[in-house]
């Protein structure tokens, strides 16, 4: 682990990680990485490529191949595939349905936590903002600050609504479950693993929520000035 200050931040879909990270990078300065975007780019080129998903061989051999580049700006974020922009692509509806597949193979896994692990030792910034499922327990276990963000059920389900203007609530609820089920059948993003802070973003406001991420950099780095 390179010495960089690396903040891993885990938690549902819903409960605001990428928002709300990519808010505290902003202000500190640091890199932003959606590791989320990842395997959703992978996913974009395994169906790209006509794959069989279930198949690990057959989506190993794309991941293998792919070349990825993401953008570690929080302001901007820009994810290419092979020098095909896939920004807006890989939040799609045929993505979004893809990417719990592949990310139940534990080689994909293994070579994405690789990845990941060479941006954060790589990181020319004085700190990394990383977000995901498995941040915290896998991929940084070491990070100077771990961080499950999380909210309740009810909540989740109500923003992804007001993101998603004119959706009802039963089929914003039912993805939300579903991917939460099929994720956690792989990693527990639900639970705070030892050490890890929790902070619940249901009750505060967006704004409170990055004051209370930045507390916790603060701490973990000895009260440093903001």
């Amino acid at each position: 682990m390179s010495d960089i200050i690396v903040v891993a931040v885990d938690g549902p879909a819903g409960s605001g990680k990428s928002s709300v990270s990519k808010a505290v990078a902003a202000t500190r300065g640091f890199a932003y990485y959606d590791t989320g975007a990842a395997y959703r780019a992978l996913a974009w080129a395994a169906l790209d490529a006509g794959v069989d998903l279930d198949s690990e061989d057959a989506v190993v051999a794309v991941q293998d191949t792919a070349d990825y580049v993401a953008s570690q700006d929080p302001a901007h974020q820009v994810f290419s595939v092979n020098g095909t922009d896939v920004t807006d692509a890989i939040r799609g509806e045929n993505v979004s349905g893809s990417v719990s597949k592949i990310a139940r193979h534990p080689r994909v896994r293994a070579g994405l936590v690789a990845h990941f692990r060479d941006v954060i030792a790589t990181c020319s910034r004085p700190g990394i903002v990383m977000e995901g499922r498995d941040i915290t327990t896998v991929v940084a276990p070491d990070a100077k600050v771990r961080v499950l963000l999380t909210a309740s059920e009810e909540v989740r389900i109500a923003r992804r609504q007001a993101e998603l203007s004119g959706v009802q609530a039963q089929p914003v609820a039912e993805s939300l479950m579903a991917r939460d089920r099929s994720d956690q059948t792989v990693v527990d993003f639900m639970n705070a693993a030892p050490g890890v802070s929790v902070v619940d973003s249901g009750p505060l406001t967006f704004d409170q929520t990055v004051d209370a991420m930045l507390s916790l950099i603060d701490n973990a780095l000895g009260g440093a000035d903001d």
